[in-house]
């Protein structure tokens, strides 16, 4: 058998509390629209506290409106959105991104997931146990080796990929 690394399919997250700054919200929209939204570093879901109120999101994230002049993103935009709509789904919508409630960390082109939580230990217990799933984490540092709001498209060095050590692969081929 040969050593090889193959790299899964992962999706990052954003947890917020309520409290982020208008700054923080814009620069999760870069984590969110950057590269379309296709990269495993790209933010595909948002944690947010229970009753939680969308608003701050939706202004932070308007600076990207114009991502849906771009056929092929417009294309997934109406398409997910049909989808989401015809299955009965409870959408949030802004006219260039579509947010859906749901348990499932991947989320289509043109949309993001988010989920309720409760308190923010249980959130962080969940987060440990799926970390398989879950490349990066944003949030303002209320999540233990979270990446700042923003930064996701801009890891440091020895941030590698899956958390395989590529170098330390490499030396014991």
């Amino acid at each position: 058998e040969k050593p090889s690394i193959i790299r899964k399919s992962r999706n990052s997250v954003a947890v917020l509390d309520g409290t982020e700054s208008a700054e923080q919200m814009i620069a999760l929209g870069e984590d969110i629209f950057r590269y379309f939204g296709l990269g495993c570093r790209n933010v595909s879901k948002l944690f947010v506290p229970k009753g939680y109120n969308f608003d701050a999101f939706f202004n932070g994230i308007f600076p990207y409106q114009d991502i849906i002049k771009y056929e092929r993103y417009a294309n997934n935009y109406d398409y997910n959105k049909a989808v989401f709509l015809m299955s009965n789904f409870k959408l949030l919508d802004n006219e260039f991104l579509t947010i859906k409630e749901d348990s499932s960390y991947a989320s289509p082109i043109s949309s993001v997931f988010y989920e309720f939580y409760e308190d923010l230990e249980s959130l962080k217990t969940r987060l440990k146990a799926d970390h398989g799933q879950i490349q990066c984490i944003v949030s303002k540092g209320i999540i233990e080796k979270s990446v700042p709001f923003g930064k996701t498209q801009s890891p440091e060095l020895w941030d590698y990929a899956d958390n395989v050590d590529t170098i330390a692969f490499l030396k014991n081929i």
